[in-house]
């Protein structure tokens, strides 16, 4: 199989990161388990909402993502199995291209360069698999497509969900 994932949300934690910085930047206690729906700027007072806006643009950002839980043992054992692409967007972000590459040499170094996509819009992505937790990038794939769950995608609907990467090692290995 050729199975293509998604890296912000998805392998890296990018929610997670917007959330410790608007903490250290407004000395606020926002906690992930508070947060029932919608994306980290949608959750903080209106006066506050502007600054994640900028975190993205920050040096260092996308370098110092955490893995998401599980992901590293089972994206090693997918690619053992199976035809692994990353297939991220990093050209959007100024700094976003080189970080998420050097993320991946320290978090995922198995995944060569041969087999990182760092693109603009997925739609030309042609496999049997899209794990990514934006609808708008599975909406145009043409094979099986995992959202996987974050709080800004919990009222989309249509496609096949999972929560964890446990989950995901269960349907392909």
């Amino acid at each position: 199989m050729t199975i293509f994932v998604d890296m912000d949300d998805v392998i890296a934690d990018t929610y997670g990161k917007h959330i410790e910085l608007y903490n250290l930047e407004h000395k606020q206690d926002l906690k992930l388990n508070t947060i029932t729906s919608g994306e980290v700027w949608q959750n903080v007072p209106e006066t506050h909402q502007a600054s994640i806006g900028k975190h993205a643009y920050q040096l260092g950002f996308f370098r110092n993502l955490n893995p998401i839980k599980d992901s590293i043992q089972v994206m090693e054992a997918l690619y053992a199995k199976h035809e692994v692409y990353i297939a991220t967007a990093a050209t959007q972000f100024p700094n976003s291209l080189k970080e998420k590459s050097d993320w991946l040499d320290e978090h995922m170094p198995f995944i060569t360069w041969q087999h990182r996509i760092m693109c603009g819009d997925k739609f030309i992505l042609n496999g049997d698999v899209l794990i990514d937790d934006r609808t708008y990038n599975l909406e145009k794939f043409q094979g099986d497509t995992l959202l996987f769950n974050s709080p800004h995608n919990v009222n989309d609907s249509g496609y096949k969900r999972v929560a964890t990467w446990l989950e995901i090692a269960e349907l392909y290995l």
